[in-house]
């Protein structure tokens, strides 16, 4: 049976977002949302209601009357009143009945979240090809460009994504950092990735290894070398941490090894980690399929 969310259409290129009601004692559904989304006031959200923005998991809407059933699904529409314009294009490099392959500059989300929306390349991608069930197989960070595969067609997306799942897939970076002569490369680097604080930062620890980065110098260029990156693994901000352990903290990472991330985006200063290629056997055709970004470092 098809998720009913899917079937909601599209506004502006942002698909419907959605929260289970928790038990509780609201009398009405817009209380719970006034407390549960603190950051939206109560007055946007009737507003939202009055619009048509929030639905029943049958995609009936709700108005500001609804009352409170906890175990429901709710859909709802987001929106941002102000978000800042990220002044780079994607460009679409492949597109057929099941797949889509984009080029992500830096700083551009890949998906909408928290103060990002309509400035991701997901909205973005359907805004341009009006290709409502367009759904990312994999992410990359904001701060990196590169390569980002798509489903396109939701009857084939689960070939695609176990390729993923079961690492059938080959994906190579590149990075700028600094020149360290005394590591003997080529190298593999293995430990242990664990949540670290704040929330969005991950750090190495103790314990077996669940990482695993194949590292190359491709070239130097005096204190800094260019590097080919090969994540044998696919932990959050894998690549970032094992360079940044290894004395190669990735030019311009305002995150690793240090935090100094104020929220302002210099735009002239983006992460050099870029996702160079993409390479694996179609599942469905049996083709050897490679994709090269048009970015560089």
């Amino acid at each position: 049976m098809p998720d009913p969310v899917s079937q909601l259409p599209t506004v502006d290129g942002v698909g419907a977002s959605r929260v289970r009601l928790p038990p509780g004692d609201w009398p009405l559904l817009l209380d719970f949302l006034s407390q549960r989304f603190a950051g939206i006031s109560r007055t946007v959200w009737q507003a939202r209601m009055q619009a048509g923005r929030v639905h029943d998991s049958d995609g009936q809407p709700l108005d500001a009357s609804a009352p409170y059933r906890a175990g429901r699904l709710i859909h709802y529409y987001r929106d941002l009143a102000h978000e800042t314009p990220i002044p780079f294009e994607a460009t679409i490099l492949y597109r057929d009945a099941h797949l889509l392959v984009a080029d992500k500059p830096h700083f551009l989300p890949t998906i909408p979240s928290g103060r990002f929306l309509r400035e991701t390349l997901l909205v973005r991608l359907k805004q341009q090809t009006g290709l409502d069930a367009l759904i990312p197989l994999h992410r990359l960070d904001r701060e990196t460009a590169g390569l980002v595969l798509f489903s396109v067609n939701p009857a084939t997306r689960h070939a695609y994504s176990t390729l993923f799942a079961e690492r059938r897939i080959d994906k190579t970076y590149e990075a700028l950092a600094p020149t360290r002569h005394e590591l003997s490369l080529p190298m593999t680097h293995r430990s242990r990735m664990v949540e670290s604080a704040p929330f969005f930062r991950m750090a190495e620890a103790d314990g077996a290894p669940n990482s695993e980065t194949r590292i190359e110098r491709i070239e130097t260029l005096g204190a800094i070398s260019r590097y080919r990156l090969t994540p044998l693994t696919g932990r959050k901000h894998q690549l970032r941490v094992h360079m940044a352990a290894l004395g190669m903290p990735i030019v311009n990472d305002r995150w690793y090894p240090v935090l100094c991330d104020d929220g302002i985006d210099d735009h002239s200063r983006p992460l050099k980690l870029l996702a160079r290629r993409l390479a694996f056997t179609d599942p469905l055709s049996g083709e050897a399929r490679c994709f090269d970004s048009q970015f560089r470092l």
